[in-house]
Formats: C-alpha cells, structure tokens, sequence
C-alpha cells in the first residue's frame, strides 16, 4: 500500500512532466547525430553490421540448421529490439551520473532520466525498421496475421527495460561493480536470448523442460513475439508471452520500489 501511495503521485508528475522527457528525449537524438556526418545511418548501421555477419557465417559458410528462411529477416526481426534493450541497459547505468547538476538542481521527478533513456533508444529501434522492412522486401518476406501483436511485443519491452532501468540507475551510481558485472551478463544474454536462433529450435533440439526454463527469460517471449509478424510458425505460443508480461511487470514494480528507496542516497553520491 505504502509503495502505492508514493508512486501515484509520482506517475502524476511524471504524466504533467510529459513535455519535458519529449524534449530531452528530442535533444539526446540531435546531440547524438549533431557532428555526424551519417546521423541516423549510424541507427541501424550496427544491427546491420551485427545480422550481416551472422547471415553470412550460418548460410554461406555453414549449412543453417537453425533459423527460418530468408535468414537475414529472421535475424532482423529479433536483432533490432535486441539493440534496443542493449542499449538501455548500458545508457541507464549512467543516466543519473551523466547529468548529475541537473539531477539534482530540477523539481523533476528523477525517474524522468530513466524514462529519456528508455525513450531515446526506442527512437533509434524505429528509425532502424525500415531496414527490417526493405529486406522483408527483397526477399519477399510476407508479413503474418500476427504483426497486430508488434505493438504488444514493443510495449512488453519498453515495460522490462524501464523497470531495469530504474532498478540499474541507482546501483550502477552507487557500485562500481554493477557495470561491470553487466557487461558479462549482456554478453550471455545475447547468446541465451533467440537472436541467432528461436524459441521453437530451443524447444526441438533441447526438449520441453528445458525450453520452460528458457522462456523464463523475458526476451525469449518479447523477441519471439516480434518474428511472428513474419514467422508464424516460429511462435512458442502464449505461455511464453505471458511469462514475459508477468516478468515485465514485476521488473517494474520492483524498478519503482528500488528506486525510490535508493534515490537519498544517490542524490548525495552524485
């Protein structure tokens, strides 16, 4: 009840704060591509780069056990939102300290840093999906009854990686340790999350058991959910998604509790 009353009038500021986190998530992205000479290229460059190379390892030097064709889509489709939770991941560490006068000169509520963070990086998951779109082109990839749930699959996300991020922002300021613990942990969850493969060759290869314990990994029903758009036949089905919600949820419940109860303590460490 306690973590109740504080936090409905934190969501109401958060709420009339609205055009604020709009313009600094605008100002992350003009400062970000300012001095570039490619801008927004660099958006989808890496993903590019990342499923480019995995492509070519698993079609043309290796004969592809895993997957769907065409491949490239395949990776895509689950690359781009991976970039997306990389990314907040990374920056959320930091979202406090980076601007640590303004965090605490402003009457704003603090999870505003959060939330810009959250933000600005799904600005750069939707600049890259034309490029999912223009190769699901090219290699006549046609979309699915299922892309209605893209939205869902967006919006499980952004719930996981804001309550990560509010839970990573105060510990990663006050222990050193966090960030780099995290990098060893992004480096597994690249590999343990259905990125190069699916959900369905987890639960073919390695039985149900542990295919169960698999999609206990929230990405696994979040990146799955996205490839139905194109891959209907990949889908786990709604248990997946559901673990997924039921742990997007959570992650932000306890993100908000977090939070709140380290953020003193914080204001005096920055």
């Amino acid at each position: 009840m306690a973590v109740h009353v504080e936090a409905t009038p934190r969501l109401g500021a958060l709420w009339g704060n609205r055009r604020i986190l709009r313009l600094l998530v605008s100002r992350d992205l003009k400062v970000k591509y300012s001095d570039s000479l490619l801008g927004y290229v660099w958006s989808i460059l890496e993903p590019l780069m990342m499923a480019g190379v995995y492509w070519f390892v698993f079609t043309q030097l290796m004969d592809r056990q895993l997957g769907e064709a065409p491949y490239i889509v395949f990776l895509l489709a689950a690359m781009l939102p991976w970039q997306w939770a990389n990314a907040v991941l990374r920056a959320s560490m930091k979202a406090l300290s980076k601007d640590a006068k303004l965090v605490r000169s402003t009457n704003l509520p603090r999870e505003i840093w959060i939330l810009r963070t959250v933000g600005s990086k799904f600005a750069e998951f939707v600049f890259a999906l034309p490029v999912l779109a223009l190769f699901a082109l090219i290699n006549r990839a046609e979309l699915t009854k299922f892309v209605v749930f893209f939205p869902l699959a967006v919006l499980l996300q952004g719930v996981l990686l804001t309550g990560a991020g509010l839970i990573l922002a105060p510990l990663a300021t006050l222990y050193s340790d966090v960030e780099r613990l995290m990098r060893i942990v992004l480096r597994l969850l690249f590999y343990f999350s259905p990125i190069i493969y699916g959900v369905s060759d987890v639960q073919s290869r390695l039985g149900g058991t542990v295919a169960d314990l698999y999609v206990l990994n929230p990405l696994a029903g979040i990146f799955d959910l996205y490839r139905t758009a194109f891959f209907a036949d990949e889908w786990a089905g709604w248990g997946a998604v559901g673990i997924a919600a039921g742990v997007s949820v959570t992650m932000l419940v306890v993100g908000i509790f977090t939070f709140r109860r380290l953020e003193g303590t914080v204001l005096k460490e920055i």
